[in-house]
């Protein structure tokens, strides 16, 4: 694959998700041409780059999708159910010819039945007009605008594989074209390079179309290329014939468009602003596209710079050197500063994954014979890259259960009450220095009493089991577990949820349930908004160091040794009891017993909990490194990174420990014992 097709490919990608996403939304707004502008700009910059770029098939065949969607923008095609279908499942057929480039014998049956769409003309052919004009009546004809492009290519333009002529003869298709070119570049046949292209155009183009459609031809050379458009005049409705004529005009008569009699001043004034409507908004920020590999490689190197900064700083502070000590402040900060911009550059609005959802519900809502829509809320929170990367598979799975298991039919929704039409909101927002994501739907909600039956024929808990509400709810995320009477391609074989809990628990987040009988279930999940370096608190162990993200960290108390020991215990908190963990016992570290600890009181989400240590040391950046496969099986650790003077510090897993306390707890009340692993040699 050139380099240029792999270009097409990822520019079209882009279109293809916005195409669909321009669809999807017409099915609420079908009157919007907005959205109709929207989805045909998408196929009109496909059409026009997949012939630029050697993809004839595609070309080709959204060439008649577009057809389609102008029909619509003339008044002549209503938008219709079918015709969003057709849509959509011409955009996943357009991704499989560029995965192709070739044909498909898919092809021709979308072609006949959007054949058959645009024949019928929708509910605009079948609402006849009740008094037709005369056959000799003379029909309106659009208004036409005249527009002056200048084109400087580029020199390299043949070096990069684009044929300038493509792109004329698109620019033609648009309207009535009227072409000079200029050889004033050129130089003697002697000294001619024929890899260069050293000729320029004078265009004068008639046509309906909106700047934005002319700006679409050049989409992929705008880059490099010098184009300059023009509106020169609008031609008035009534008086075609001059208006035709505008392009014959000689280069040296340009001024008299320009000189147009007072009356009509107005109409050119008028008649170019919808095409001038965007300029309005405020200008799209440029963006650069890098492969993923280059920002991950990036953000290793800055995390190594981190280490090799915090060593710097370290080493003379013990050597007392001020004017050293002054440089390193300043590489601190620098690198700060470095470090900031490089997770900055990997945040991503969660939106990008959100947007692919929408057509997920509509296409198994209709496979179940259920009406839902879905709703989506902070879709502009950002998340880092490789988390949104790993987000997409653990929520399409909560969202196929909440169409199968939560949302009811429309017959059952009514018959209790509810509205036919069920709601599945996805919502995203910041939370200090995480992501709470929530998966809510207004369903049947989970039956504890159900859930634990179930859990006792499936063999995952005993008979005389006491769960709390909450500890059922929980089963639904054990292996095997499934209350599916029948299995389908959706749902129902008990695989799954456990895979969902441990992807979210492998990005360091947390996985919570909610949910009330007849009302609806609620999804909770919290992620770090990044995987790479955060803030740590740095405590000591004996001769050991620890890290504690800061971010899960609300703040210290102490307490004597007496009562600090025992693995686990109860620690008071201004009148308020709170579980607490001894971390020397967790670990296993010998060594003497300071006389006084004190206590990490953290959060983990809606718990806190109190983590035992020696004694705080300080503010840390921590790279996270994985611990490798020594390390794999300790519970209670998300990774390690290297201090100052060389040595390792492992991280602690805040969440992991916060539920193995929790287990511990329960045990404790089923009168049971737990056994766990969590020596660190």
């Amino acid at each position: 694959m050139t380099p240029f097709e792999e270009t097409f490919r990822q520019e079209t990608a882009d279109l293809l998700e916005d195409l669909e996403a321009a669809l999807l939304e017409m099915e609420d707004a079908p009157d919007d041409m907005s959205l109709v502008d929207r989805a045909f700009r998408a196929m009109h910059t496909i059409k026009g780059s997949g012939a630029m770029f050697g993809f004839d098939a595609v070309s080709s065949f959204t060439h008649h999708l577009e057809d389609a969607f102008d029909q619509v923008r003339r008044g002549e095609l209503s938008i219709s159910q079918e015709l969003i279908s057709i849509g959509l499942d011409s955009r996943d057929h357009i991704r499989t010819l560029i995965d192709t480039n070739a044909e498909h014998p898919d092809t021709a049956g979308l072609l006949n039945r959007l054949s058959a769409v645009t024949q019928t003309g929708g509910a605009v052919a079948s609402a006849a007009p009740s008094e037709p004009p005369p056959a000799d009546a003379p029909q309106a004809e659009p208004s036409k605008t005249c527009y002056q492009i200048k084109i400087r290519p580029s020199a390299d333009t043949f070096m990069t594989g684009t044929n300038p002529l493509n792109l004329l003869r698109e620019l033609g298709e648009l309207g009535d074209m009227r072409l000079q070119t200029s050889t004033a570049r050129t130089p003697n046949l002697d000294e001619l390079d024929p890899e260069q292209l050293l000729v320029d155009w004078d265009i004068e183009l008639l046509s309906e179309q909106t700047r934005n459609a002319i700006d679409d031809v050049f989409l992929f050379v705008s880059f490099d290329w010098d184009i300059n458009i023009e509106v020169r005049a609008a031609a008035s409705e009534s008086t075609p014939g001059p208006a035709a004529e505008a392009p014959a005009a000689t280069p040296t008569a340009t001024a008299e468009p320009a000189a147009a009699p007072a009356p009509t001043a107005a109409k050119p004034d008028n008649s170019p602003k919808p095409a001038d409507k965007p300029a309005a908004a405020a200008p799209p920020q440029e963006t650069v596209k890098v492969p993923a590999e280059r920002l991950d490689h990036l953000i290793n190197v800055v995390g190594e710079l981190v280490i090799s900064q915090a060593r710097l700083l370290d080493l003379t502070a013990r050597r007392s050197d001020e004017e050293l000590l002054g440089i390193a402040e300043e590489l601190e900060r620098l690198t700060n500063d470095l470090r900031d911009t490089a997770i900055n550059i990997r945040m991503l609005p969660i939106g990008s994954t959100f947007a692919r959802f929408r057509r997920l519900v509509r296409d198994l809502s209709t496979e179940l014979g259920k009406d839902i829509k879905l709703v989506t809320e902070g879709a502009e929170t950002e998340l880092d890259k490789t988390v949104i990367d790993k987000l997409g598979d653990p929520l399409v799975h909560l969202i196929r259960n909440s169409l199968d298991h939560g949302v009811e039919s429309p017959d059952e929704r009514e018959a209790v009450g509810k509205p036919r039409t069920g709601q599945i909101t996805l919502t995203a927002q910041h939370r200090g220095s995480h992501v709470l994501i929530e998966v809510r739907d207004d369903g049947k909600g989970l039956d504890a009493e159900k859930l634990r039956a179930k859990g006792i024929e499936r063999g995952l808990i005993k008979a005389d089991a006491q769960l709390s509400e909450q500890e059922c709810y929980e089963l639904i995320f054990q292996a095997g577990f499934s209350t599916a009477q029948t299995i389908s391609n959706i749902s129902g074989r008990g695989v799954g949820m456990d895979v969902v809990k441990r992807s979210i628990e492998a990005l360091r987040g947390t996985l919570n349930i909610s949910s009330e009988l007849g009302v609806g279930t609620t999804i909770h999940i919290q992620l770090p908004l990044t995987l790479a370096i955060i803030e740590g608190l740095l405590v000591e162990l004996g001769p050991d160091r620890f890290v504690i993200p800061l971010s899960a960290v609300e703040e210290c108390l102490e307490i004597s040794d007496a009562d600090a020991q025992g693995l686990f215990g109860l620690v008071e908190l201004r009148e308020q009891l709170l579980p607490r963990v001894a971390l020397r016992h967790w670990f296993e570290i010998g060594g003497a017993r300071p006389e006084t600890h004190q206590v990490v009181i953290a959060r983990s989400g809606d718990d806190r909990v109190g983590f035992v240590v020696d004694a705080v040391i300080g503010q840390h950046q921590t790279v996270i490194k994985s611990v490798g496969h020594v390390y794999e099986d300790v519970e209670g650790l998300a990774g390690a990174t290297i201090l100052g003077d060389g040595s390792v510090a492992l991280i602690l897993d805040i969440s992991q420990l916060a539920i193995v306390m929790a287990q511990h707890r329960q045990a404790n009340a089923q009168g049971n014992s737990l056994q766990y692993t969590s020596t660190v040699h």
